[in-house]
């Protein structure tokens, strides 16, 4: 593909990004419900990028085996996180990460909040863009790298939902209503559902990158990105001030013996 039509072709994905936080802004702002927001976000970053992976590149004229199958693996990352997003704001509708800023903000809070969400339609075009590249890798046939890509993908998505499953049966005990999850995966990790979803975009550098496609080495931003905006940005900051609100004492002390990201054993020092 020239450099003219994959220009216009990001413009274009920018634009519909721009566009669906803009209506996830306008929704927010009429429902007052803050979950509104992943759920267009997510939906919203997988449509873009399973359209923009299904391109065809010419001379062919048609999507090739890799293409379909990258366009596969975002669509099932979209419908099942997006789906999942769905069903809790439809139970719940907010979301206390976004409702803490909001109540910061005060009376700036709807054009900050426009603001926000168009940052978020950034990092989405970023996470697209990285999905396109890979989809688009020239390689002629599937290979070792496609599979251990896919299989990382799935793997990821399995933990994720394992992940949201266990915090949801937790939940639904009323016993548990002012305790902090430590069943399961939860007790490896403070955010397991996190580390998963992170997984998740290391699976398209795999796919993407290749000695003879130079391009492919973007698609790391993909993994890098998620990682700076889950763990310092919007995800567990944000999170964490709120459990600390709502929980105090107790979930200092899964702090202390639990890593926030990675599921792994916290390392103690013995005397």
């Amino acid at each position: 593909m020239s450099l003219l039509p994959l220009i216009l072709q990001f413009v274009v994905m920018a634009l519909a990004l721009s566009a669906v936080m803009a209506i996830a802004w306008f929704i927010q702002r009429r429902t007052g419900a803050t979950g509104w927001i992943d759920v267009c976000w997510t939906f919203g970053t997988g449509l873009v990028a399973c359209l923009a992976s299904l391109i065809p590149v010419p001379p062919e004229g048609t999507a090739s085996a890799r293409q379909i199958v990258v366009a596969i693996l975002v669509a099932i990352w979209s419908l099942r996180l997006g789906g999942h997003l769905l069903l809790r704001t439809c139970k719940a509708g907010d979301d206390p990460r976004y409702r803490d800023l909001i109540d910061q903000w005060g009376a700036t809070a709807g054009r900050r909040m426009f603001l926000q969400l168009q940052a978020q339609a950034a990092v989405g075009l970023l996470l697209a863009v990285s999905v396109a590249l890979a989809a688009h890798n020239p390689r002629p046939e599937l290979g070792f790298a496609d599979l251990i890509g896919a299989l990382l993908l799935l793997a990821g998505l399995i933990g994720e939902a394992l992940s949201d499953a266990q915090l949801r049966k937790f939940r639904s005990d009323p016993a548990n209503r002012l305790r902090v999850c430590e069943t399961g995966l939860w007790k490896w990790s403070r955010h397991p559902n996190y580390f998963f979803e992170w997984l998740c975009w290391l699976a398209y550098p795999l796919i993407a990158i290749d000695a003879s496609y130079p391009a492919g080495w973007i698609t790391l931003l993909a993994p890098a990105c998620m990682y700076w905006v889950l763990v310092h940005v919007s995800g567990v900051p944000p999170l964490e001030q709120h459990m600390l609100r709502s929980r105090g004492l107790q979930f200092r002390d899964v702090q202390a013996r639990t890593r926030a990201f990675l599921p792994f054993p916290k390392l103690t020092s013995g005397r």
